[in-house]
């Protein structure tokens, strides 16, 4: 089954923001992606998906695309197979990743721009697992899963690394009181090409106006000197 639009809410704004919905099959069953476009040609896309424990309307996701499309950039914010089929519970990471693989493939061209691909807490996870598959130009991580709450020894520091690997930036913004893993706690690892900026909050990031700051002050280095944008002019 091809994708499809079952939603255009050009007519229907979405705060002061006006969508268009598309659902993509995936091995693992439907997803959606909804799409914001700026007025003009977008100068990046950013793709961010979800937590384990909630969806696309999380305040920090909703502050995010708020600043990246009044930036010029078309913001993507991804519902999982498993959250469109109205379950409670998250699939496991290896499905998370079918699904998230196939929106992003699946998602209308956008050449000469650069791509930006996070999420919150299992979102994030997503997206360092995958990044280079994608050619992104960075990552963002919000409110990364660390490690389960209590249980330190059970590090995922590895996957805050795998983007590096392939030379893509990653910004990490972090509560100060996150039980999964604070701010200096991610920061102490001194992880090549890892920036964490911390806020207060804890792991739902409730008060996203400083999580919106924090993207929006990346997002102009994200899209300056993008070499895809000379190579597909040649």
């Amino acid at each position: 089954m091809a994708s499809r639009v079952i939603e255009d809410e050009a007519e229907r704004p979405v705060g002061e923001l006006a969508s268009v919905v598309v659902e993509i099959p995936t091995g693992t069953g439907p997803a959606r992606a909804h799409l914001w476009t700026p007025d003009g040609p977008p100068v990046g896309r950013i793709v961010l998906g979800h937590g384990a424990g909630g969806g696309i309307g999380a305040a920090d996701l909703v502050a995010v695309r708020d600043r990246a499309v009044a930036a010029g950039w078309q913001a993507v914010l991804v519902e999982q197979p498993w959250r469109v089929a109205g379950k409670k519970v998250a699939s496991p990471p290896p499905r998370l990743d079918i699904g998230w693989n196939a929106v992003m493939e699946a998602l209308p061209a956008l050449p000469g721009v650069p791509l930006v691909v996070g999420g919150r807490s299992a979102g994030a996870r997503v997206a360092c697992r995958t990044a280079a598959a994608h050619g992104a130009r960075a990552v963002l991580c919000l409110a990364f899963p660390l490690h389960p709450p209590g249980r330190p020894e059970k590090s995922r520091a590895h996957e805050l690394a795998l983007p590096h690997e392939a030379d893509i930036d990653v910004l990490v913004v972090q509560g100060h009181r996150d039980a999964f893993g604070s701010g200096p706690d991610i920061a102490a690892l001194e992880l090549p090409g890892v920036e964490v900026r911390g806020v207060e909050g804890d792991h739902s990031l409730k008060k996203y106006g400083p999580v919106a700051d924090a993207v929006a002050d990346r997002l102009p280095e994200w899209a300056r000197a993008w070499p895809t944008a000379v190579d597909g002019a040649e």
